[in-house]
């Protein structure tokens, strides 16, 4: 048995999978990568040195083979890290009733799954930490975003019974809700706005998307990455049920201040 933390990151072939893997890694843990694709997961283990289980979230027996693969090799489980998503477009009159079950089921009951099978591993060595990756899309929402925003306003509620339900048994569960990061899977839709604006770069389409930001760009995988590690961490042990926005402050921003460019005059009293 190894006395290093132990964490599972589903979603962990690529973007904040991915570079949760590297920085965990960095910092000593042992980490067990999960996804639906063999090969991206091989490239993170090949990186970082951790170890590549091929499981879908949204199937229990595979959920249950990917946590026991993780404590025999490893002895024990200390975090979880639910990073596995993704997004179907649509307001509620547009979005199919496939892909409003397939949102879902990948970002809502995959989480449950995963979590039901690791729980008692986590509580036996004393708790452990959970942290959620939901989306900005869980406080606020936008157009045509139906079925993604209230799974990940779910996934937080999810990741809050926890805290309420497991925290006198040491379990700490909090949220990280990122905005546009640059990954693959913000590629996609960035592609489609770049196309509707005649550009030719990706860039271009992220400096639309971020230009009412106060940081006024996207985030990087990483940066969403040492948070999840930090609230993954002893540092963070009396945070719990918390909700942190990694947005560059886009989340704060008042959209009836934005004709006035964030200005504000002074008064003489």
């Amino acid at each position: 048995m190894t006395e290093q933390r132990v964490v599972i990151v589903t979603g962990g072939g690529t973007g904040i999978g991915a570079a949760t893997a590297r920085v965990l890694r960095a910092g000593g843990h042992q980490v067990v990568v999960s996804g639906r694709r063999a090969g991206p997961l091989a490239a993170v283990a090949a990186e970082t040195g951790a170890v590549a289980q091929v499981a879908d979230t949204t199937d229990e027996t595979q959920v249950a083979g990917l946590v026991a693969a993780a404590v025999e090799r490893f002895g024990r489980l200390d975090g979880l890290v639910l990073n596995a998503g993704t997004g179907r477009p649509g307001a509620v009159g547009e979005v199919t009733v496939e892909d409003w079950e397939a949102v879902l089921r990948t970002n809502v009951t995959g989480p449950f799954l995963t979590l039901r099978a690791a729980l008692p591993h986590l509580l036996a060595t004393g708790g452990g930490a959970v942290v959620g990756v939901a989306s900005v899309s869980a406080l606020r929402n936008g157009h045509g975003n139906a079925a993604y925003a209230t799974s990940k306003a779910a996934l937080l509620q999810l990741c809050r019974s926890l805290a309420v339900d497991y925290g006198r048994q040491g379990l700490r569960s909090n949220v990280v809700c990122p905005s546009w990061v640059r990954t693959e899977m913000a590629d996609r839709p960035m592609g489609r706005l770049a196309a509707l604006g005649g550009h030719d770069e990706l860039g271009a389409a992220y400096g639309e998307a971020t230009r009412l930001n106060p940081q006024a760009r996207a985030g990087e995988a990483a940066e969403v990455a040492e948070a999840v590690a930090w609230l993954l961490s002893p540092a963070a042990s009396l945070v719990n049920g918390a909700v942190l926005t990694v947005d560059g402050g886009i989340s704060a921003v008042d959209p009836g201040t934005v004709p006035f460019g964030f200005r504000v005059e002074r008064r003489e009293d």
